[in-house]
C-alpha cells in the first residue's frame, strides 16, 4: 500500500528524483573515495616520509571533500523539496475526496479520524520520503562500494563480513517486526485520544452544566494513558536497537582490529589498507545504520498509508451525473416521489413511499414527532444523502442527473443546527454569493430579524465570527444563517427546524418579513412549532417514516389525528381552533 500510494505522488517529481540520486551517488562516491586516498598517505606519504606526497594527496582530498559537500547540499536541497510537495499533494487528495463525500462516508470514517489522516498519517509519510531523499538512496551504494572496495584492500579479512553483515540485518529485521503492530495501534488510539479531545472542547457547556469535570477527564486520562501505553511499548524497542546495532559496530572494528593486526604482522596488508578497511567496515555498518533508521518509519508510514489510502479509495454514495442537466425549464418545482430512504445495514428504512410535492409562491410545512424522518426527507433534496428509493425532482429532473454546481444555485439549504465559519459577518453572509453588495447583505439581515444585534456589534459588517459561531448566541447565529441562505437568493427554500432558537416574536415577525422577500420562491419549512407552520399553504405530517396526512392546519384537524395530537400538545382546543 505504501509502495502504490507513493508510485502515484512521486511521478510528478521524477526529474527532481533523478537529480537527487545523481548527486547522492557523487556524493557517496566522494565519501568512498577519501578512505583509499587516506590509505595513500599512510602507506606513501607518512612511512616514506615524504611531505610533498602527503600535501599533494592531502590537497586532493580536501577538492573531494568540497565536492562531497556540495553534492550533498544540492541532494538534500531536492529531496525536501519533493517530500514537501509530496505531504502538500497527499493533503489535497485527501482534503479532495472527503470534500466529496456525503455525510454518510463521513459518518463513517468520524471527524477526529480524519483530521488525524490529513495531519499526521500524512506528516509520517512526508518524513519517510524525506529521510530516503536523505538517507536511504545512498546507504545502498555506500554498502555495495564498501564491500567493493573493503574486498579491493584485503580479501582475507573480508571474510569478517560474511558474519557482520547478516547479524546486523537479522536483529533489525527482528525488532521492525515487533513495531508494526504497535504502529497501527499507536495510530489508532491516537484518533481516540482526538476524538475525546473534540467532543470536550464542543461540548464543554454541557460538561459544566452537568458537572461531569471529573468524569471527563478521567475519560481523556484513558485515553492519554492507552496512547502513552504503546508509545512507551514502541520507544523501548527503538531504544534497544541503536545500542544492539552499536554493539555489532563496536565488536567489528575490535575484531578488524585484532585479525588486521595479524595481517599486518605476517606481512599480508599495509598499515593505511588497515585504517581505509576499518574506514570502510565502518562506512558498511553505517549504511546499514542508516538502512536501519529508515526502516524504523517504514512499518509506522505502512500504517498511515493504509488509512490514507482507506479515506482516497471511499467512493461517496453521492456520486456526480455523467451526463449532467446543466439547465432547467421550470422554476421552483419540487417532487418528492415515492420516496425511501435506508442506512447502510439498518434492519428499517428511515422513510418509505414518500410524496410530497412543493410548488413555486407556496409554503409546504413538514411537521412530526422526532425521528420522523423529517431532517432526513429535506436533506435528500440538495442530495446531501441520496433516496435509496423512489426519485427527488427538482423541476421535473432527478436531482441525480442536475449538475451539482445547477442543483446548489437553485436550492438553499438553512440546516438544523447552523454552522458559521471563522472570519467576518460579510464573509459568511457571502458564502453562498461573493458578489453581494453591502446593500443586499443588509437587506438580507433586516428580514432575518438580524440588522440590530450586528449594528451594535463592533465593526458591524466586519465583525469577527469564531469557528462555529461561538461568540454568538444560538438564535443569532440561526438569524445569520437565514440571512446568508437569502443572500444566495435560491428558487427552493429549505428550513429543516430553523426557527426553534428564537422567541415567538421573533419567529412571527421574522416570517412576515419573509413572506414579501420570497413570495416567488418555493418554501418548504420542517418545523415542531405549530404556531410556525399553521398558515402554510400545505402541511405534511410524518410519522414513522410515512407520510400520514396531507393538507391545511383546518383540513388536517378534522381527518388526521397525528397532526391533531401534535396541536394538541402545544396548544388548547381554542387556540388550535382560532
Amino acid at each position: 500500500m505504501l509502495i502504490k500510494l507513493l508510485k502515484v505522488h512521486l511521478r510528478p517529481y521524477r526529474t527532481a528524483i533523478a537529480l537527487v540520486v545523481l548527486f547522492q551517488f557523487l556524493q557517496t562516491l566522494a565519501t568512498l573515495y577519501l578512505p583509499a586516498l587516506n590509505a595513500d598517505i599512510i602507506d606513501n606519504g607518512v612511512v616514506e616520509g615524504d611531505t610533498g606526497y602527503v600535501l599533494r594527496v592531502g590537497a586532493g582530498m580536501i577538492g573531494v571533500t568540497i565536492l562531497q559537500i556540495a553534492a550533498q547540499i544540492v541532494a538534500v536541497y531536492f529531496g525536501a523539496r519533493t517530500a514537501m510537495a509530496v505531504g502538500r499533494d497527499l493533503r489535497a487528495s485527501i482534503f479532495d475526496r472527503v470534500q466529496t463525500f456525503s455525510a454518510r462516508e463521513v459518518g463513517q470514517f468520524g471527524a477526529p479520524s480524519l483530521i488525524t489522516r490529513t495531519t499526521n498519517d500524512v506528516q509520517q509519510i512526508q518524513m519517510l520520503v524525506l529521510l530516503t531523499f536523505t538517507l536511504m538512496v545512498s546507504a545502498p551504494i555506500m554498502l555495495v562500494g564498501g564491500i567493493v572496495l573493503a574486498l579491493r584492500e584485503d580479501v582475507p579479512l573480508s571474510g569478517l563480513l560474511l558474519v557482520i553483515v547478516p547479524l546486523l540485518v537479522a536483529v533489525i529485521g527482528l525488532i521492525i517486526s515487533r513495531m508494526r503492530p504497535l504502529f497501527r495501534s499507536m495510530q489508532t488510539r491516537l484518533d481516540r485520544v482526538n476524538q475525546v479531545m473534540r467532543e470536550q472542547i464542543t461540548g464543554i457547556r454541557v460538561i459544566r452544566a452537568f458537572v461531569r469535570d471529573d468524569q471527563e477527564r478521567e475519560r481523556y486520562g484513558v485515553a492519554n494513558a492507552e496512547l502513552t501505553d504503546v508509545s512507551v511499548r514502541v520507544g523501548r524497542i527503538m531504544a534497544l536497537m541503536f545500542p544492539t546495532v552499536m554493539l555489532i559496530v563496536n565488536i567489528s572494528s575490535v575484531a578488524v582490529v585484532w585479525f588486521g593486526g595479524h595481517r599486518i604482522d605476517t606481512g599480508g596488508m599495509q598499515v593505511g589498507e588497515l585504517t581505509a578497511f576499518i574506514s570502510y567496515l565502518m562506512q558498511i555498518l553505517m549504511s546499514i545504520m542508516m538502512a536501519t533508521f529508515m526502516f524504523m518509519m517504514v512499518p509506522r508510514a505502512e500504517v498511515c498509508a493504509e488509512r490514507i489510502e482507506e479515506v482516497l479509495d471511499t467512493e461517496s454514495s453521492v456520486t456526480p451525473p455523467t451526463a449532467p442537466v446543466t439547465t432547467l425549464d421550470r422554476h421552483g418545482e419540487l417532487e418528492l416521489r415515492d420516496v425511501g430512504f435506508r442506512y447502510p445495514g439498518a434492519e428499517a428504512g428511515v422513510l418509505s413511499r414518500v410524496r410530497v410535492s412543493a410548488h413555486p409562491r407556496e409554503v409546504t410545512a413538514i411537521i412530526g414527532s422526532t425521528g420522523s424522518g423529517k431532517t432526513t426527507l429535506l436533506n435528500l433534496v440538495p442530495r446531501l444523502f441520496d433516496a435509496t428509493e423512489g426519485q427527488v425532482l427538482v423541476d421535473g429532473v432527478d436531482v441525480r442527473e442536475i449538475d451539482p454546481a445547477l442543483l446548489a444555485k437553485v436550492i438553499g439549504l438553512v440546516p438544523q443546527r447552523p454552522y458559521l465559519f471563522t472570519g467576518t459577518v460579510a464573509s459568511n453572509l457571502r458564502y453562498g454569493n461573493p458578489d453581494a453588495t453591502d446593500a443586499q447583505l443588509w437587506e438580507a439581515l433586516e428580514i432575518a430579524q438580524a440588522r440590530e444585534f450586528v449594528e451594535s456589534m463592533e465593526g458591524r459588517l466586519d465583525a469577527p465570527i469564531a469557528q462555529g459561531g461561538t461568540n454568538v448566541s444560538g438564535g443569532q447565529r440561526q438569524r445569520l444563517a437565514i440571512a446568508r441562505t437569502l443572500v444566495h437568493r435560491p428558487e427552493i427554500y429549505l428550513f429543516d427546524d430553523s426557527f426553534s432558537a428564537l422567541d415567538y416574536a421573533t419567529d412571527a415577525a421574522l416570517r412576515a418579513a419573509l413572506t414579501d422577500y420570497i413570495a416567488d420562491a418555493t418554501v418548504v419549512i420542517v418545523a415542531q412549532r405549530v404556531s410556525t407552520i399553521r398558515d402554510a399553504d400545505r402541511i405534511v405530517v410524518l410519522d414513522d417514516g410515512r407520510v400520514v396526512g396531507t393538507g391545511t392546519h383546518e383540513e388536517l384537524m378534522g381527518t388526521c389525528p397525528t397532526y391533531k395530537e401534535i396541536v394538541l400538545s402545544q396548544l388548547t382546543e381554542q387556540e388550535a381552533a382560532a
